[in-house]
């Protein structure tokens, strides 16, 4: 499993890499969604998984069990993603904007509209 899991963020990792090499907008987006989902794919990991065992507590339970889940990872994945979509809601709205404005849907011809 934590093979799995580690391959898994190592691919989100190298493709959002490879996507913010390009110089295309639209895959620099995408670049920044998958390292997102990376990074919140690692701190969901680091936090320790327990597989079967209940969130916080076991219904009728007074108190967590030793094996209960760690809720503040996934309170901190959870945040990262909603900021994460503002994020990129926000970047996606700048680049429709400058690619209205200026035609430009890479940064070479974001270029040639500086010198003109």
């Amino acid at each position: 499993m934590n093979l799995v899991l580690s391959l898994t963020i190592a691919v989100l990792f190298g493709l959002g890499a490879y996507c913010l090499l390009k110089r295309s907008f639209m895959q620099l987006v995408i670049g920044l969604v998958l390292i997102s989902q990376g990074a919140n794919l690692l701190v969901f990991v680091a936090g320790g998984l327990t597989l079967g065992g209940p969130p916080i507590a076991a219904a009728n339970a007074d108190r967590p069990m030793p094996a209960a889940a760690d809720p503040v990872p996934q309170a901190l994945v959870l945040t990262a993603i909603v900021i994460g979509f503002g994020l990129i809601a926000f970047i996606a709205t700048l680049i429709h904007r400058m690619r209205k404005t200026t035609g430009a849907d890479t940064v070479e011809q974001l270029r040639r509209t500086d010198s003109l």
